[in-house]
């Protein structure tokens, strides 16, 4: 099956019940996401930018109710989602897909009168297939690591040319304009200097929806080299039988996912030894080289996602990391400021060699007594390998969504999405989104 087929040809009666239930598991997530986010000074920003600069009113902006064209809410909903770093990704992409994906493809199913459940799904799953895939072979072909923005142009692309009907000649013309204009940003400088440009989300999903309505107007694109180069083939032969959609982690904490395995390791070690910040005189992380660069002392937000002494010392004082602690009053609290200013940070052949595939982290306590407390070489929850439970996932959308929104509002919209494969359309879901309080 070529990438062309899998994009026109699949139909929900092709996809494996495990699959679907993935692929609602990523959608709950990532919205679950976007209403977190929604409340950042990033989202504000964008929201009114793309009111100003995306005119239009075939889609909705979430949490906004006001109406702009598809590119420009595939864009400020993507970027939404982006703002709080809490969403869905895949190890080997070294970012995430689903933050673009369900943006770019909800924009232009809301502009196109598309309602149908079951395409929904069916799209969903495409696009984390086209999305990681193309990720994977663009890391696997060029020198440097760009940000998921630039694989996401590919799968938005592919999805709004699905949508819109075009034919297969007209979707790879789109896919060539989206690799060609989609953004291959250095993620590493955003590592280094923290800021709202993040993982170029929102951006990719623009460029791959405006890919997608340029194709139907005839627009011709360069041919997509990630997609059709014969030396990364083996990257597309299995598509419609290994199945990424299933393959992508969960954050549990909203900062970067390299940042978590040592937060995790510094809860279990502070649990099992009772162990207080105020005993404590260092803290000696051992992890890989990108997280050594999350090496920022936060003064926003942006900074707090990215930053693994932070995000160890807020989880070493609380026993977990909340949206709480990453914005507003959670950015001057002293304690956690003081004791990210404790933790150094190493790294090891082991970890390095082990990455990205495995994330390992290991912290080492020095107390005021002279004792040194260790951890065990430590992975995040939610993995792939050792997925967390579907009630772990309502629970974090709740959690996030709830004061947005409200217990109503959250129920309600979960509900429906997690019988969407027996909802009649998704209308009244796609209205919810635009939801304001």
């Amino acid at each position: 099956m070529t990438s062309l087929d899998f994009i026109h040809d699949t139909t929900f009666d092709n996809l494996p019940s495990t699959v679907v239930h993935e692929a609602i598991r990523c959608f709950v997530d990532t919205l679950g996401v976007a209403v977190g986010g929604s409340k950042t000074k990033l989202s504000q920003i964008i929201h009114a930018h793309a009111v100003r600069q995306f005119g239009g009113n075939s889609s909705t902006l979430w949490q906004d109710g006001r109406k702009v064209s598809a590119a420009g809410a595939a864009l400020a909903n993507g970027m939404t989602i982006d703002s709080l770093d809490a969403h869905d990704g895949h190890k080997l992409t070294k970012g995430h897909v689903g933050c673009g994906v369900l943006p770019g493809l909800i924009a232009v199913m809301e502009a196109e009168g598309v309602n149908d459940p079951r395409e929904l799904l069916t799209s969903i799953v495409i696009g984390y297939e086209i999305g990681t895939r193309a990720g994977i072979a663009l890391h696997s072909s060029v020198c440097d690591y760009h940000t998921s923005g630039a694989w996401i142009a590919l799968a938005t692309s592919a999805l709004t040319s699905r949508q819109l009907g075009l034919t297969k000649a007209q979707t790879r013309e789109a896919i060539g304009i989206a690799e060609y204009h989609g953004p291959r940003s250095q993620m590493m400088r955003c590592i280094d200097a923290p800021t709202m440009v993040k993982d170029g989300s929102g951006w990719g999903a623009m460029a791959g929806v405006s890919a997608g309505y340029l194709a139907q107007d005839g627009f011709t694109g360069a041919p997509a080299i990630t997609m059709e180069d014969p030396e990364l083939n083996r990257f597309w032969i299995d598509l419609g039988q290994n199945w990424y959609v299933e393959q992508q982690y969960i954050k549990l904490y909203p900062v970067c996912r390299w940042a978590q395995p040592a937060a995790e390791a510094i809860i279990s070690l502070t649990r099992h030894h009772d162990v207080t910040a105020d005993q404590i005189t260092k803290i000696k992380v051992e992890s890989f080289h990108e997280a050594k660069r999350l090496n920022v002392i936060p003064t926003n937000t942006e900074q707090a996602q990215y930053s693994l002494p932070f995000s160890v010392a807020v989880a070493l004082i609380h026993g977990t990391i909340n949206v709480s602690h990453i914005t507003a009053n959670g950015l001057t609290d002293k304690d956690a400021l003081n004791l990210s200013k404790l933790v150094e940070i190493s790294e090891t052949d082991e970890f390095n060699s082990a990455f990205p595939a495995q994330r390992f982290a290991r912290v080492h306590l020095v107390l005021k007594d002279g004792k040194i407390l260790s951890s065990d070489k430590t992975e995040a929850q939610g993995d792939p390998e050792n997925k967390v439970s579907d009630t772990l996932i309502w629970d974090k959308f709740r959690f996030l969504t709830t004061p947005v929104l409200g217990d109503k509002w959250a129920n309600s919209f979960l509900e429906k999405a997690q019988n969407l494969p027996k909802e009649s359309n998704v209308s009244l879901l796609f209205k919810q989104l635009g939801t304001t309080k």
